[in-house]
């Protein structure tokens, strides 16, 4: 445990790895079938997953809709690249390419629909009345809002023409397998991507108290279509041919971690679904690792404190952060320099908020560099990190089964 910030990178890389779509999709997919295939998706994910289709089937026909620097080499299914986390023109219109892709399929036909986190803003028809400027501000607000993943999905399935399984009506009465990869805490497949091929159960009265609780501002004409919602409940007839299956999930990689960890740590896994306010869990975590630091006795085995889900970020100020940078430099705070405590908070999609950055390291130094509570104040835990030179930079991961947190607390002596 020399150098403690190069262990806990070793244990971040290992769970994307494990999550990569070319080392673990191909096990899910079942013999191509005869006759007509068409193969869709979108997420961040969705152009690794198509590549590794091809790995196997061959060259495929079909249509995946990625996030810009996310795309990969296909033979034959075409891999567009739009904006993500608010959506743009290019994601609109591949989008509605691909719903006339399948138009006018029959029940001889079969889809292939490959869905990982960052689908709702890439896969984007905004619901009759609004237009993309409309869909873009509500977006930019419910991300600047606090609220949880679950409740941002619910208002976005319900202002689309899309979301909540109105994209496997549409591919009806065709066969549809859907293969995801888990980014929500609880690994509920209705809120991956916002569940484009998952019939719900909500509400367009439960959008709108999600909308009044958050205090979360949106025109009019959002209102108005909320009204008019498409959604598809459970058990409607144009579901009945698709099938939905979540083949990779944050607690594989977290596993996968504590596997590789343990020969030299006591792990404690604190769950794969942990949700709330990002400086409030690392002020939690913060008194949890303290409490373990106090309790270690030399020659005792270092700890490591595993957890994962999706924390989320008030937008208070005006610097640039997400809330895995925001949970380090909260968590930093709270340690106040204890000189036994290591930590690592990052995305494993390789994108924490709208940076390009996939998180950041602390440890007993992180506080020698000036302004970390201003910082926070101002929600710009990317640029302090960046001062600091603790940012944890990987490019474009091509997976994403969300955060991923790792706290070491080594022994005295």
């Amino acid at each position: 445990m020399r150098d403690p910030a190069a262990f806990l990178r070793q244990l971040f890389d290992r769970a994307v790895e494990v999550a990569d779509p070319m080392r673990s999709l191909a096990r899910f997919l079942p013999d191509r079938p005869g006759g007509r295939l068409l193969v869709i998706g979108a997420g961040k994910a969705s152009a690794r997953m198509a590549e590794a289709v091809e790995a196997e089937w061959g060259p495929c026909a079909g249509l995946v809709i990625t996030r810009y620097g996310y795309g990969r080499p296909c033979r034959g299914i075409e891999i567009v690249e739009a904006a993500h986390p608010v959506p743009d023109q290019a994601g609109v219109d591949a989008t509605r390419r691909m719903l006339a892709l399948l138009h006018g399929l029959k029940e001889e036909d079969t889809v292939l629909a490959l869905i990982s986190g960052g689908a709702s803003a890439l896969l984007c028809a905004p619901a009759e009345g609004m237009t993309l400027a409309e869909k873009q501000a509500v977006n930019a607000a419910l991300l600047a809002s606090g609220a949880p993943i679950s409740a941002m999905n619910t208002v976005r399935k319900h202002l689309s023409r899309v979301k909540g399984g109105q994209l496997a009506a549409a591919a009806y009465p065709a066969k549809l397998l859907a293969l995801m990869i888990s980014d929500v805490p609880g690994d509920d497949p209705a809120f991956i991507g916002s569940g484009p091929t998952v019939g719900d159960a909500t509400t367009p009265q439960d959008a709108r108290a999600i909308l009044e609780r958050w205090a979360i501002p949106v025109p009019p004409s959002a209102r108005a279509a909320l009204a008019r919602s498409g959604v598809v409940p459970p058990g409607d007839p144009r579901l009945a041919r698709s099938e939905n299956v979540i083949y990779a999930a944050p607690a594989q990689s977290l596993a996968a971690a504590a596997d590789l960890a343990a020969p030299l740590a006591e792990v404690r896994t604190l769950g794969d679904r942990l949700e709330g306010e990002a400086r409030e869990v690392a002020r939690e975590q913060a008194a949890l690792a303290l409490g373990v630091a106090a309790s270690l006795k030399p020659g005792d085995r270092p700890v490591l404190l595993l957890s994962g889900g999706e924390l989320t970020v008030t937008r208070r100020g005006d610097g640039t952060g997400g809330p895995n940078a925001e949970f380090c430099l909260a968590l930093a705070l709270a340690l106040d320099g204890h000189p036994r405590i290591h930590a690592l908070a990052c995305d494993t999609d390789g994108v924490d908020g709208a940076a390009e950055v996939a998180g950041a390291v602390i440890g007993p130094d992180t506080l020698a560099t000036p302004g970390a509570a201003e910082a926070l104040a101002r929600n710009d835990a990317h640029g302090f990190f960046a001062r600091a030179a603790a940012q944890v930079v990987t490019g474009p991961t091509l997976t994403n089964v969300n955060d991923f947190r790792a706290i070491l607390i080594l022994p005295p002596g």
